[in-house]
């Protein structure tokens, strides 16, 4: 298996994490965090929002070049309101992803939770220290940082399953539809 740079992305309006590592085989590696923030646009400037958030994830694709993406999957708040612009968030991350060739996988909060913490409930102070261990980090990464990172590190964990699988079968690459979005979605079946 040769090196894989994997990006992890934890959209929000406000502010998008960001989380870029490297694995090795079984090696994780840190590279870069940070947020794309819109908090000094007038939140009535929804499009000027989106655009922030799309233009910050394809210059953090152009400057880090990761091989895959991975970012979590929004469910419905109680405000649906809130949902809707967290949609349009996540959406124009995807979208920025999509249009840079990325393959993008997409993983729940839980899942994200149970593949860092061990623990699908773990909150967000355990998803902080969890990564900053995992990634030898001196220091705790902020909150949207480290759901980013921990995203990366569940797509790590989850392609290199589906990497193994696929060498075990003899096929390198997955080779039906079913495969091939179990692959690009994190998924196995």
């Amino acid at each position: 298996m040769t090196c894989l740079r994997i990006l992890g992305i934890d959209p929000g309006l406000r502010t998008t994490g960001f989380g870029v590592i490297e694995v090795d085989g079984p090696t994780l590696r840190y590279v870069a965090s940070g947020t794309v923030s819109t908090t000094r646009i007038d939140k009535d400037q929804l499009p000027a929002r989106i655009k922030v958030l799309f233009d910050g994830v394809r210059e953090v694709v152009a400057r880090y070049q990761p091989d895959h993406a991975s970012v979590e999957i929004v469910f419905v708040n109680v405000n649906p309101q809130s949902t809707l612009l967290l949609g349009q968030a996540r959406g124009a991350a995807v979208a920025a992803l999509v249009s840079c060739g990325l393959p993008v996988a997409e993983y729940t909060a839980l899942q994200m939770k149970q593949a860092v913490a061990g623990w699908g409930r773990a909150d967000k102070s355990q998803i902080q220290h969890m990564v900053q261990r995992l990634l030898q980090l001196p220091g705790v990464p902020g909150t949207d940082a480290a759901d980013a990172l921990g995203l990366a590190i569940t797509h790590a964990h989850a392609h290199t399953a589906i990497s193994r699988l696929a060498s075990a079968r003899g096929a390198g690459e997955p080779t039906t539809q079913t495969q091939k979005a179990a692959y690009k979605s994190g998924r196995s079946r």
